[in-house]
């Protein structure tokens, strides 16, 4: 008679039992900044294959964890302690929801005993971070961690990815439980991913029946990895394609069918064919203001079609005639399957066409007095082959890198849309070059916005991180500045940098190379010095302080009252 033994499940502390679970979920590096309260989590990464980047901030973690996750499609993973750990990760967490881009974020917590009782280094994480997360946690059973991490993981992936946080009691760490991962089972989370039928067909009814179709590329389009199908999908029906901030790369810059970004910023061509077509297919864009900028003006005599994984988005701010909730990828896909009619639009696509032509982005080239920062991006451009990944911070630099660098493919342009960060591009290039290290990365930075973060350079050397930084350096606040003279009456308040530091003797203390180009007539030369020496490189570029980014919408106004189109 054979006897029955129960089997004693393993036992792992609730450290372990983390790294045990971003090991299954495949996780490659985590990039935090260790304090009192993940002490445990740390004494057991000491001897874990998975390594820790530890940036200099905690801001700067996220960041470059967002970098990460946009340069590849895969999560990205941080860690930080309690309290000032924790809430310093607020504004990374707050611009990964805004812009949907998946993170799962470890925060240090009190022991389960201290929480509630103002505690050293208590913050409610939980609390502060509702509102910019897709889901939160707080471990109060470490047999229950494997399953927490798992669903995490899962929900920061699916539907419309986006952050989501664990925080973690520091005595859960070091308590041990049980170590197997259960089956994936969230009832509640059923994003829905497959398209009706129905609609999709209407969709095709309406296209082939319109005159004047545009497609809105967002970054739901990449998010889904469907740039292939987007841009076939353009191609076959012949359809004029503006993009928004984070959709730029899915249809080359070069392509005929792309007009350009539209927006506040966006380019003539894209801005009045948003306000003049007669179908809008939206695919993963969400009509912020800044694209939608008077959204009772917009798209007046349009049919929209929006397709948007998250049903929230849909009708939100642009009446919707045909929702689609669906993932943009099964969407594009069942509108490649099904039969369709072209449009009879050949009038519109010359007319679109003809405008892209005659009213490109543009600024004034017969100058010489002074350094045009559009001329640096193009010359960036033609250096790079139009191959590079380009990571921006916020503010004029951001939109004349949209404006004039020659984008060529997905997941190219990384930078804060959404939340408009100060401080993004340096922390999240670092990102974006440990998650694609065979690709070139350059950066546009602002001065001001290099001063918020710069002390992520720290990380360059020590990992050999071969990454250009071009500092575009005006004095001033460029878009605060532009705001200011636009309309304030010109009274720069508190915009304008009376003293800066010396940026390349900042750069050389953290062992960089640094370069000064202050000559127009030497730009050239000097930019392909630069881009030929080998590791990172910061080269600041003194530019004009008086330069506007032109095209503008002004703000409340329609797409088509733009200023500073000739």
């Amino acid at each position: 008679m054979a006897i029955l033994r129960e089997t004693k499940q393993e036992q792992l502390s609730g450290a372990e039992l983390l790294l045990k679970g971003l090991k299954e979920q495949e996780v490659e590096l985590i990039f935090g900044y260790p304090g009192g309260a993940v002490l445990p989590l740390y004494d057991a990464l000491y001897d874990a294959e998975i390594p820790n980047i530890l940036t200099r901030h905690e801001q700067g973690a996220v960041h470059a964890a967002q970098g990460y996750a946009k340069a590849t499609g895969k999560p990205g993973v941080v860690v930080v302690t309690s309290g000032p750990g924790a809430t310093n990760a607020v504004t990374g967490i707050a611009d990964a929801n805004s812009d949907s881009v998946p993170l799962v974020v470890f925060t240090g917590q009190v022991t389960t005993d201290g929480i509630g009782k103002d505690a050293f280094q208590e913050a409610d994480i939980l609390g502060i971070t509702v509102p910019i997360t897709k889901n939160s946690y707080q471990v109060r059973d470490v047999n229950e961690l494997p399953r927490i991490i798992q669903e995490a993981f899962h929900i920061a992936m699916t539907g419309r990815p986006g952050p989501v946080v664990i925080d973690l009691p520091k005595d859960m760490t070091i308590c041990e439980g049980g170590c197997q991962t259960p089956d994936l089972h969230i009832p509640s989370y059923q994003p829905n991913t497959t398209p009706s039928i129905l609609q999709v067909q209407k969709l095709l009814k309406v296209l082939g029946e319109s005159r004047k179709p545009v497609l809105l590329i967002g970054g739901g389009v990449i998010s889904a990895e469907a740039e292939q199908e987007a841009l076939a999908f353009a191609e076959r029906y012949e359809i004029p394609v503006v993009s928004t901030l984070l959709g730029l790369g899915v249809v080359p810059t070069s392509h005929p069918l792309f007009l350009g970004m539209g927006g506040m910023h966006g380019s003539y061509s894209a801005n009045l064919a948003l306000m003049e077509c007669d179908l809008l297919i939206s695919l993963g864009a969400r009509f912020d203001d800044r694209l939608a900028t008077s959204p009772s003006d917009f798209a007046q005599q349009a049919i929209v079609a929006h397709v948007d994984i998250d049903p929230a988005e849909i009708g939100k701010i642009i009446q919707t005639d045909i929702p689609i909730v669906a993932d943009a990828k099964e969407c594009l896909v069942k509108l490649l399957e099904l039969p369709g009619e072209k449009p009879n639009s050949q009038e519109w696509l010359a007319l679109c066409q003809e405008r892209k032509v005659s009213k490109p982005f543009t600024y004034d080239r017969e100058q010489e007095a002074e350094i045009k920062p559009q001329k640096v991006i193009e010359i960036v451009g033609e250096l790079t082959k139009g191959e590079a990944i380009v990571v921006t911070d916020v503010g004029q630099h951001q939109m004349w890198a949209a404006q004039f660098y020659p984008f060529q493919f997905a997941k190219q342009l990384i930078t804060s849309g959404g939340l408009g960060t100060m401080g993004y591009g340096i922390p999240a290039a670092i990102g974006a070059k440990f998650g694609q290290p065979d690709k070139e990365v350059v950066v546009f930075v602002g001065d001001g916005g290099f001063q918020m973060t710069n002390q992520e350079l720290a990380i360059l050397n020590e990992n050999n991180l071969d990454i250009k930084f071009i500092l575009l350096n005006n004095s001033s606040l460029g878009m605060v500045r532009q705001w200011q003279e636009a309309f304030y009456n010109e009274r720069r308040s508190k915009s304008v940098f009376s003293s800066q530091p010396d940026f390349i003797k900042l750069a050389e203390a953290y062992g960089i190379a640094g370069v000064r180009i202050t000559d127009p007539t030497k730009l050239s030369e000097q930019l392909t010095k630069a881009f030929e020496q080998k590791g990172p490189v910061v080269i600041e570029v003194v530019t004009s302080t008086t330069e506007h980014v032109l095209p503008m919408v002004p703000p409340g106004q329609a797409n088509d009252r733009m200023i500073g189109v000739d």
